[in-house]
């Protein structure tokens, strides 16, 4: 095997970059870690929810390396529910027929401890994308169209990725001990 002459020079300016960049704390793009502290964790998706959106935040939580376990074991309990779907047209032809079509999904998100603590309120996440569509190309611009929902699915399941990402222990602390002193302001305990 005949090997370049410059390799032997790049290879060492390559592995030092390498190690420059990942010593920095430099990242890939994508989403960010969830911390270690929001584990056990159990994703709970309602019935509305698509097994594939469930399935895309189980699978990015499962690669984060985040302990995933039924709610019952778990100490923190992420419930995914009210999935809506929406298409509406957004650009009308000269004939009055859809020329572009708006294709939005929302899901409402919570985050709480095993106490019932709340660590992320009732919260609204949406996606939504816009494609083009041609009457006479029927099948394909469906086929398009499916596509648009799983690159939706993918986008949500980032989107609910993020809002984990700050929970990290102190603010979890911090979040159960508000809690905390609410409970006993309200129950009247100094």
């Amino acid at each position: 095997m005949n090997l370049p002459a410059s390799l032997p020079k790049i290879l060492p300016a390559g592995l030092a970059l390498s190690l420059l960049v990942s010593g920095c704390g430099f990242q890939l793009r994508g989403a960010p870690p969830v911390s270690s502290a929001l584990q056990p964790l159990a994703v709970d998706c309602s019935g509305d929810v698509p097994e594939k959106l469930c399935g895309s935040v189980k699978e990015q939580l499962s690669l984060g390396n985040i302990d995933l376990q039924p709610s019952e074991k778990a100490d923190y309990v992420l419930s995914i529910s009210n999935f809506r779907r929406e298409r509406r047209a957004s650009a009308i032809t000269v004939r009055a027929a859809a020329a572009e079509y708006t294709l939005r999904q929302t899901v409402d998100i919570e985050v709480l401890t095993a106490d019932k603590v709340p660590l992320i309120a009732p919260t609204d996440l949406n996606s939504s994308e816009t494609y083009r569509y041609d009457e006479s190309n029927v099948l394909a611009k469906q086929r398009e169209e499916e596509a648009l929902q799983e690159q939706l699915y993918d986008r949500l399941a980032q989107q609910i990725i993020f809002r984990l990402a700050p929970l990290d222990r102190d603010r979890i602390d911090r979040l159960k001990q508000e809690a905390e002193q609410t409970r006993d302001q309200d129950s009247g305990q100094p």
